[in-house]
């Protein structure tokens, strides 16, 4: 037995199946339009007052010692993450103070 089609339940279907789309277009257009906007105040936020200025920075380093280690051909070697390759004069280090 073959089932004949209702026009009006072809249609109550057709109906709700373009609601449907249409709820799902708006959600998805939604969706980008806060994902822009939050893009877009994020990009314009002004740095945080306080932030780090260079030269301060800078002046904090140099008075620590950490910029006048070495003669900054090995930066690694001179903050002690590294061993340096180049020879230096192991007995004269004094106890107190290894060798570097």
């Amino acid at each position: 037995m073959m089932k004949t089609s209702n026009p009006a339940n072809d249609s109550a279907q057709t109906t709700q199946r373009v609601r449907v789309g249409m709820i799902g277009l708006a959600a998805v257009l939604l969706l980008i339009g806060l994902a822009a906007a939050i893009f877009s105040t994020a990009s314009r936020e002004r740095a945080v007052s306080g932030g780090s200025r260079a030269d301060v920075v800078a002046n904090l380093t140099m008075g620590n010692g950490l910029a006048g280690l070495g003669d900054g051909s090995e930066p690694l070697a001179d903050l002690g993450v590294t061993p340096s390759t180049a020879t230096e004069n192991v007995a004269a280090a004094t106890p107190d103070q290894p060798p570097r």
